[in-house]
């Protein structure tokens, strides 16, 4: 697991990657991308990056921090690799590669990408 905990890095047009909770929307993964570089998945709060992973795991890496929405951004910069969140209530999302969405409200409690290119 890679995990690295920073602060102050700027997320420009963080709100365009907004979406519901419950369905969330792909956004360009523009919004982010001087951020969180090649091959991360990175989790962005108020425009400063909380977390980044780069390791293709079998299970769920537990998140700590346990972020929540809203403003809560999670980008996956990989080419390849689909990562997916999972949320306290059980929800599991999938995002696929080169791709950020916006969680607005819930609970995140793991994260794990997959060698699979699709969802």
């Amino acid at each position: 697991m890679t995990l690295a905990m920073a602060g102050g890095v700027s997320v420009a047009a963080q709100t365009a990657a907004s979406a519901s909770a419950s369905a969330p929307t792909p956004a360009p993964v523009r919004a982010a991308a001087d951020t969180c570089s090649y091959p991360y998945v990175c989790l962005f709060k108020n425009g400063t990056r909380i977390g980044q992973f780069q390791d293709v795991t079998s299970g769920f890496q537990d998140l700590p921090s346990r972020p929540s929405g809203p403003n809560l951004v999670v980008q996956n910069t990989r080419n390849d690799d689909v990562a997916y969140i999972r949320r306290a209530n059980g929800i599991t999302t999938c995002l696929p590669p080169r791709t950020s969405i916006g969680v607005v409200s819930g609970t995140l409690t793991g994260i794990r990408i997959d060698s699979r290119s699709t969802c």
